[in-house]
C-alpha cells in the first residue's frame, strides 16, 4: 500500500506504552487502565510503532488516517482528582511551557 499521508503521536507518561501487531492491523496501549486499551485499525490504514512511544498512523485516505489518530487520542486518561495525567501528543505540536 502506498502511503501518502502521515499522522505520529508521542505517548507523555512513566509506563506508557503502544504496540502493533498483526501486520499493523491491531494496536494496543498501556495507558494506566488496569487492562490494555485494544484498538482495531481501518482497512485503510496501517500503524507502525518506532518506539514504546511513538506511534504513526499512516495511509492513503487523509480523512481515515486523522479520524484513526483522533480516536487513539481519545484513549487517554484527562483528569483525575484535579491533576492533568499525561497522554498523546502529536509530534507537530509545540508544548510551551510558562
Amino acid at each position: 500500500m502506498e502511503s501518502k499521508f502521515f499522522r505520529f503521536l508521542k505517548i507523555v507518561g512513566v509506563g506508557y506504552k503502544a504496540r502493533a501487531e498483526a501486520e499493523g492491523r491491531l494496536l494496543f496501549l498501556k495507558l494506566g487502565y488496569s487492562h490494555e486499551v485494544e484498538l482495531t485499525v481501518p482497512p485503510a490504514v496501517r500503524v507502525f510503532c518506532f518506539k514504546n512511544n511513538v506511534v504513526c498512523c499512516t495511509g492513503i485516505d487523509k480523512g481515515r488516517v486523522h479520524q484513526f489518530a483522533a480516536s487513539v487520542r481519545s484513549c487517554q486518561i484527562g483528569f483525575v482528582f484535579g491533576i492533568e495525567l499525561q497522554g498523546f501528543c502529536s509530534l507537530e505540536e509545540v508544548s510551551i511551557s510558562l
